[in-house]
């Protein structure tokens, strides 16, 4: 899938949203890939996971995790088309976990995704996780980058969107500014 298709696929879908967004990030946003939306079409979710797993066939992994919420079933999607296990990580009083007897050891080779990748601090958390229990990381994939090139991962990351959104501080947000409403369509609560 080339770039064009994929965004295409989320203008089909309605997953641009626009408006004020709170990004689980803390940043503010005029527009917001609801990947939700776009996975919520079986048939759709299959053929961009398979993509973003081709993609991700060169590290090898013998497990794929995600932070939960968004990105659990890109993880699932994703083992799926590798042929290998998929796990999800949880926040637990604010840590992210592992939970419901999900383990990793040594032998563990994890490829980590997620559905929208901003500021990366889920997915940092959940190399955290992947560390502590004696795993080994071996890349990073999301179906979309908004990072405009902030991130700066010690592992190979891969994408299949890349696109710029400005975000903004609160205290810098033209929204805001003019006290238009926001909404918090992400799953972490501040």
């Amino acid at each position: 899938m080339d770039k064009k298709e994929i965004l295409n696929l989320f203008k089909d879908t309605g997953a641009i949203l626009e408006g004020h967004f709170l990004l689980s990030s803390g940043l503010h946003s005029e527009k917001y890939m609801q990947c939700a939306i776009l996975l919520s079409h079986p048939d759709i979710s299959e053929k961009v996971c398979s993509a973003l797993a081709d993609k991700c066939k060169i590290f090898k992994p013998n497990v794929v995790i995600a932070p939960a919420l968004g990105g659990v079933i890109v993880s699932y999607e994703v083992a799926r088309a590798l042929g290998v296990k998929s796990l999800f990580t949880e926040r637990n009083d604010g840590k992210m976990t592992l939970r419901r007897g999900f383990t990793l050891n040594d032998k563990d080779r994890v490829l980590v995704v997620e559905d929208v990748m901003t500021t990366g601090r889920s997915i940092s958390e959940v190399i955290d996780v992947v560390k502590e229990c004696g795993a080994k990381v071996v890349g990073i994939a999301c179906i979309v980058d908004r990072s405009s090139g902030k991130l700066n991962f010690s592992y190979d990351f891969v994408s299949l969107l890349k696109i710029d959104i400005p975000v903004y501080s609160q205290s810098e947000c033209p929204l805001c500014k003019k006290s238009i409403p926001f909404q918090k369509p992400g799953s972490r609560k501040f």
